[in-house]
């Protein structure tokens, strides 16, 4: 038996004008899902309670079951794990996003122009975080370099008493003015972001991606905060052998901490050009290779929704469909029973760039338990079957065990 989630970051949505007043997942030419969707049981799940930020640290942790009440200590300690960080007890870790501002004088009066800097290159943000370390890193504070626009501040002896930190891509567009930490005890982490403009802005870097066409990263922006806190093992909870795929290290922390197989895939990027046929090719060779789940996470279609690019996250999920779902179903053939479920985490609509906590529409197809579903998958569909499952983290015993 073999089970493999197929977790597509930010697929669900609402109604959309510009594609007749179709979601995303109503638009998108989908063959491969909406021939399971026909057999599979079919409905909403909530992966995100009430009084939880809807991230995708929150609603991951409950896809994969564990209660975010319980295991959930802040992003940044997944992240930090994924990269090699060993946090102390005493460390308190923070997202750092590589972001564009815009130019006026005073920082504070700036608007984020992009919370991803153009979606920076690894390699290029690499050389930033660098020049930023040489400028910042001390005795109390040290930067590390991530994945594209993603890295850590390890903050030794740090607090998590710093107010409210806001994550990039909720305010793009906008004035950061309001959204800058103002707690006394982040007036350290206001610094550095300040200084750091002045560090950036005209580093030959930046100046080279100017000259291209290309947003300079020109600032630091932290959030995310957190301390490390255990997950309990997957294999342990479920009795299940674990791989988890993923472009993104706050997922990769999080198969890293709950004792799974962690695969790098070369030119994973969680965006539209990342390589799709890779991800499926890497989830065949795990269950070959002995894993009995697979949990394959795909960040395209979020992405897509942060930046308001109504048909690319059509075509993310389209991609998904064609790159991922159909060789992997090819090759589960050969099994003589699996599992397959197919669900967003959380919501990210393309009108409000953000994430919400709305229930997500959720797919099980079951290869000897085949059932009467529905002829598109989608946010509609999915709510008219009834089927509502109201605590995130236990659908996937209802997966694995039901």
């Amino acid at each position: 038996m073999k089970y493999v989630v197929l977790l597509c970051d930010g697929m669900a949505d609402r109604p959309v004008d510009e594609l007749g007043g179709l979601t995303p997942m109503e638009k998108a030419f989908k063959p491969n899902m909406n021939m399971l969707a026909k057999k599979s049981e079919v409905g909403l799940v909530k992966t995100v309670a009430d009084g939880l930020k809807p991230g995708s640290d929150v609603a991951n942790l409950s896809v994969l079951g564990y209660d975010p009440a319980v295991y959930y200590s802040g992003r940044s300690p997944l992240e930090a794990g994924s990269i090699g960080i060993d946090m102390k007890p005493t460390d308190v870790s923070l997202r750092c996003n590589l972001v564009t501002l815009s130019d006026e004088e005073n920082y504070d009066d700036k608007t984020i122009i992009d919370y991803c800097a153009g979606d920076i290159s690894t390699a290029e943000a690499k050389i930033l975080i660098d020049s930023l370390k040489e400028a910042f890193d001390n005795d109390e504070f040290t930067l590390y370099a991530g994945v594209s626009y993603r890295h850590c501040l390890i903050w030794n002896n740090g607090t998590l008493d710093l107010g409210t930190l806001t994550p990039p891509h909720d305010i793009t567009g906008k004035p950061i003015k309001g959204h800058l930490p103002n707690h006394p005890n982040a007036k350290k982490l206001y610094e550095m972001m300040r200084k750091s403009y002045d560090v950036l802005k005209n580093h030959p870097l930046n100046l080279e991606r100017i000259a291209r066409g290309e947003r300079p990263a020109n600032s630091m922006w932290f959030w995310g905060e957190g301390v490390r806190k255990p997950l309990a093992s997957f294999e342990e909870k479920f009795g299940l052998r674990g791989s988890m795929i993923s472009a993104v290290d706050l997922l990769k922390g999080i198969g890293k901490f709950s004792g799974m197989n962690v695969v790098n895939v070369e030119d994973a990027t969680g965006y539209l050009d990342t390589n799709f046929e890779g991800k499926a090719q890497a989830a065949i060779d795990e269950l070959k290779n002995g894993s009995d789940f697979v949990y394959i996470h795909v960040e395209a279609p979020d992405e897509c929704g942060h930046r308001h690019e109504i048909e690319n996250k059509v075509k993310s999920i389209e991609l998904i469909d064609k790159k991922i779902l159909g060789p992997l179903l090819q090759a589960l053939e050969e099994y003589d029973d699996y599992k397959i479920m197919i669900l967003p985490d959380h919501p990210t609509p393309l009108s409000l760039r953000t994430h919400t906590n709305d229930p997500v529409p959720y797919m099980i197809y079951h290869k000897k338990g085949e059932t009467a579903g529905v002829e598109n998958l989608c946010e509609k569909s999915a709510e008219a079957t009834g089927n509502y499952q109201a605590v995130g983290h236990k659908l996937i015993e209802r997966f694995v065990k039901g």
